[in-house]
């Protein structure tokens, strides 16, 4: 048998290195609980992922060069025939109601908004919404049939 794969006591009562059965149930358990440990190390970490990305979201502020890369933006999508352009994408959780608002039409959805897409929001209004562009939000995606990802369209 290699050096490295299971092996008996010296002091095996049943003889030529028979492995009893409570010694494969608890090479068993050991691989078990590796496993285990190591799924939930992995979902520790996604989670701790996840929320570094959350709180980056919600203390995001619009760049200085904001402007400029609106305009050029938006003058590239024209030039490709396009009217519209997404401006941003967030998962629905981040919406203080889940994205219900959004996902239902509701005419004040964007009090739901929250951290970065709100101050998207508060400048489209002060800026975009007086110059004539008009702003829409809309579920994206539906993973086990609830609202997932919101996505702001700005369109002209």
């Amino acid at each position: 048998m290699p050096a490295d794969g299971p092996s008996t006591p010296p002091n095996s009562p049943h003889g030529s290195g028979l492995i009893t059965p409570r010694e494969l149930q608890a090479i068993t358990e050991a691989q078990e609980m590796a496993r285990l440990k190591e799924a939930q190390d992995l979902a520790k970490k996604q989670q701790e992922e996840q929320t570094a990305i959350h709180d980056a979201f919600m203390h995001q502020h619009i760049r200085p060069d904001a402007k400029e890369r609106f305009t050029r933006a938006v003058r590239t999508a024209a030039e490709r025939g396009e009217t519209e352009i997404e401006i941003v994408r967030f998962p629905s959780s981040y919406c203080s109601d889940g994205g219900r608002a959004i996902n239902n039409f509701e005419p004040d959805w964007p009090d739901s908004l929250t951290g970065f897409a709100r101050e998207v929001y508060d400048n489209y209004d002060r800026y975009l919404r007086p110059a004539g562009y008009k702003l829409r939000a809309q579920i994206l995606s539906y993973p086990g049939g609830m609202p997932g990802d919101v996505g702001v369209f700005l369109h002209w």
